[in-house]
Formats: structure tokens, sequence, C-alpha cells
């Protein structure tokens, strides 16, 4: 292109840093919101340099209500509340996430514990049918010594005499 030729809208980063928000006092919101450093004050239509030393524009250069940063139809008040939401969605999320898979991981395992209860439940079970088998044999021995034994067929004895 030659010089001095018009190449359109300049982008926001190439525009001027200082003293280029003044220049657009008493325009509209939008060609005060071209540039990244400015900040729009509603109430007096003046545009203004963002105060990059603190986070928030204090009270005294223009109200947070009333202050349009980024885009017009969006006041610094409904912006600050609304991504305070959404962080703290977001950190709740994750929050949540981490439990449920911590939860998931840890029924999944089971720990040193439960497999030491659950090998001695086992242990006492098999214990425990072992002596209910020697009671039956020693039952069933002292009622054949004594002629107490139970036949298969009750009725069998009546049947041989």
């Amino acid at each position: 292109m030659a010089p001095g030729v018009a190449r359109g809208p300049t982008p926001y980063w190439r525009l001027p840093l200082g003293g280029a928000c003044s220049q657009n006092t008493n325009k509209t919101c939008e060609e005060c919101l071209k540039n990244v450093s400015c900040l729009w004050c509603n109430t007096n239509k003046a545009c203004l340099d963002y105060p990059v030393t603190n986070i928030l524009p204090p009270a005294s250069l223009c109200k947070l209500s009333s202050a349009r940063w980024g885009v017009c139809w969006v006041n610094f008040e409904a912006l600050i509340i609304t991504m305070s939401v959404v962080g703290g969605a977001l950190l709740l999320g994750i929050a949540i996430c981490c439990c449920c898979c911590c939860r998931r991981k840890r029924s999944r395992q089971p720990d040193r514990s439960e497999e030491k209860a659950m090998r001695e439940r086992e242990e006492r079970r098999i214990r425990q049918e072992e002596r209910r088998a020697e009671m039956k044999t020693r039952h069933d021995e002292i009622r054949k010594k004594y002629g107490l034994f139970k036949e298969e067929n009750p009725y069998a004895r009546f049947e041989n005499n």
C-alpha cells in the first residue's frame, strides 16, 4: 500500500496508551472501549484511563454501577458479581468432582483393615463348620453307643420283628 492511504480502523492493541482515552470523552461508549485501557463512565459520558494500579476503579473516578469496561451493555458491578458467581461455581464443581473421584477410588479398593476383617470372618466360618461336623460325629457315636441312633426310616425297626 502507498503511504498516506487509509487502512481502516486501528486495532485496539495499536492505539496509543497515554491520553488516548480522554480524546473519546463526550463520544459514544463503543468508541471509548475500542481501546482496552479505557473506562467509560455513563454518568458524565467521560472516557477515562483505567486505573491499572487498582483492581477496581475508585468511586471518586466513577461509581461501579455506571462504569463500563470491555463491553458497553454490562456495568462493572454486574460484571464483578457475575464473574464471582461463575468462579465460585467452577471452584465448587471442581471440589465436588475431586471428592467424588476420591470416594470412588476408596470404595473400589478395600483397605488392609477391611481385607483382614474379611479373612478373619472367613476363618471363623470355616472353624465353626469344622466344630459342627465334629459335634455331629460325636453325638452320632453317643447315639449308636446307647442305641438311640436315628435310622433313616423310623418304621424299619418294626419290619424286622
